[in-house]
């Protein structure tokens, strides 16, 4: 099919823009650094009480989030499902979208010793992003080609980069002025809190108006939509296994997102509690990765197109596993007593190069990968609940390893995971040549 008209692909882009200020705003800096400094105030930082047991905070937020994923990984298979079905991906779209913009909303009224009350909206929040991303990403191969999807990707996770910097240099701002004032209620990123709530679900409107209908499959009546989902991922399931090329693939894409969303996902908390650094510094490094990322999806996506998906994902893997080894010596030489300050930032702008290039051209990969179909939602289902299942090992067990002998032993676990997941794209890279070779034959 062909490529949608600029305005199409342009409002698709903009869901980008209006839903990356959570995840790259609250979940990336402001939400972690906020957590563990109100509640480290209030309880002490091995001492927060959650539900009738204490943990150590920066543990009990890596325990969260997983638990977010969990849930959001059990319900995506079913909501996709629906979808595909009666063919209202963007309705879908829509509930997810402001579950997760009020939730970021509600986050204005955590002040640290109500910590079940932070933790529900944290998973909330979390939820309304994950579940309208699926819905988001199926109409990738429906408003593209496969020649512009790598393009196209990559516009929507630039714009999101541009559209998060934006915001977090004005909750930067915000959160100056409070602390002039000696405000100590952490007033600066609750408002920055509630203004990506408004952000979020004001610009979505541009997409929801721009998206067209999603192509619908024939409506089945009498249909459980609760085991159906199961049954519709496990026919994906079951389409994947008999692809070698594309079952491979998600196999090493599962092993190195452990990686790669750990990573994303705890380094604000890693700056924080291992190397002690200000939070000034540390909102002021994580905009610095932001604007960075911009360049590097851009970058991937140009690399991409020269030598092929699976060598430069393969070269970035290799970039996150440096990335990973520097960091250890890093939180080593802090803690003994190093002033390891500008090495931190030196890793952070290294992230940044890498992090926007490998989730825009995974989810390209994909796309050109899965088999032509309509339902577009379930395929994309699996490759969400893929991500979102490494996302619960990788969190679960840096938590794990940070409350049991240290964060810095966590992260030396990553590079595990994205060691195999480097073999698992040399692997997939060799089936993708035989594959072009029996073609050509």
């Amino acid at each position: 099919m062909p490529t949608a008209s600029k305005k199409v692909i342009n409002g698709w882009a903009m869901y980008d823009w209006a839903n990356s200020v959570y995840n790259l705003v609250i979940t990336t800096t402001f939400f972690p650094i906020y957590f563990n400094g109100m509640t480290g105030k209030i309880f002490g930082e091995n001492n927060v009480p959650f539900l009738g047991r204490t943990f150590k905070n920066s543990a009990l937020y890596e325990y969260a989030t997983a638990f977010a994923y969990l849930l959001i990984a059990v319900l995506l298979p079913i909501l996709s499902s629906i979808a595909d079905t009666k063919g209202n991906k963007l309705r879908f779209m829509q509930f997810f979208c402001y579950l997760g913009g009020l939730s970021c909303i509600g986050l204005y009224w955590f002040l640290g010793a109500n910590v079940e009350w932070g933790i529900l909206c944290f998973v909330l929040a979390a939820i309304g992003y994950i579940g309208s991303l699926v819905f988001y990403n199926s109409y990738l191969p429906e408003i593209a080609a496969p020649e512009d999807q790598d393009r196209v990707s990559a516009k929507g996770f630039s714009m999101g980069y541009i559209g998060s910097v934006i915001l977090q240099i004005f909750g930067f701002a915000l959160v100056l002025y409070f602390d002039k004032t000696g405000d100590k209620s952490g007033l600066g990123a609750r408002y920055t809190f509630f203004l990506v709530g408004l952000w979020w679900m004001g610009f979505a409107q541009i997409t929801f108006a721009r998206l067209p209908a999603s192509r619908p499959s024939v409506e089945r009546k009498g249909v459980n939509f609760l085991t159906n989902g199961f049954r519709e991922l496990g026919k994906v399931y079951d389409q994947v296994r008999k692809m070698p090329l594309l079952k491979t693939y998600l196999f090493s894409f599962f092993l190195y997102s452990m990686g790669v969303q750990t990573v994303m996902l705890a380094a604000s908390v890693f700056g924080a509690k291992l190397l002690h650094l200000p939070d000034v510094n540390l909102i002021m490094t994580l905009v610095l990765v932001q604007l960075v990322a911009i360049g590097g999806a851009v970058l991937m996506s140009r690399l991409s197109a020269k030598y092929g998906n699976l060598k430069v994902l393969m070269s970035v893997v290799l970039f996150w596993i440096l990335i990973c080894i520097g960091a250890y010596f890093i939180a080593d030489a802090a803690e003994g007593g190093a002033n390891v300050e500008y090495y931190f930032y030196a890793v952070a702008v290294a992230v940044g190069l890498v992090m926007g290039g490998i989730q825009s051209l995974s989810r390209s990969t994909y796309s050109k990968l899965m088999p032509e179909t309509k339902d577009t939602a379930s395929f994309f289902s699996f490759y969400d609940v893929t991500e979102k299942i490494a996302i619960v090992i990788g969190m679960f067990t840096f938590g794990y390893i940070d409350e049991l002998i240290g964060m810095k032993y966590s992260v030396l676990a990553l590079i595990v995971f994205f060691l195999f997941g480097f073999i698992g794209l040399r692997l997939s890279l060799q089936k993708e040549k035989k594959h072009v070779f029996a073609k050509a034959a």
